[in-house]
């Protein structure tokens, strides 16, 4: 008894150590641009295509940062999500949003583009973006 005990105390450990840690999502834009707060309902709108005020910049497609992204501010499925940009492409009422590579990429093209509006791990923000929402 006292075997499978601690057999069960490893297996829970490891399981938790093998998950993925969630990092805590933060909305960004360039420090010169006048938006200084936001819901994250309202940042989605960009990111689906619903408005054109903001620049929306992409994290990489398949990444775990999108995948929680699409979940929490767009509550939808990347699937979802594609489907939604193919129709607005097909139609001509619209591109997709600009796709980087990373969170680095991400952060750069939004430093870089005062309309610009992404999505990076809190614990890459520094000087040249600014934090318009927290997503927990």
């Amino acid at each position: 008894m006292k075997a499978q005990i601690q057999w069960a105390a490893a297996a829970l450990l490891l399981a938790a150590m093998a998950a993925p840690a969630r990092a805590e999502l933060v909305i960004i834009v360039n420090p010169q641009n006048a938006a200084t707060r936001m819901f994250p309902s309202q940042a989605a709108q960009f990111f689906l295509g619903g408005s054109v005020l903001f620049t929306p910049i992409e994290q990489p497609e398949g990444s775990a940062i999108r995948a929680e992204f699409d979940k929490k501010v767009l509550e939808k499925t990347p699937a979802q999500v594609e489907a939604i940009w193919s129709k607005i492409v097909f139609t001509a009422k619209g591109k997709p949003p600009k796709e980087c590579k990373s969170s680095a990429e991400v952060k750069k093209a939004v430093a870089e583009n005062v309309n610009a509006i992404g999505y990076i791990e809190k614990a890459a923000v520094d000087e040249t973006v600014k934090v318009i929402a927290t997503v927990p």
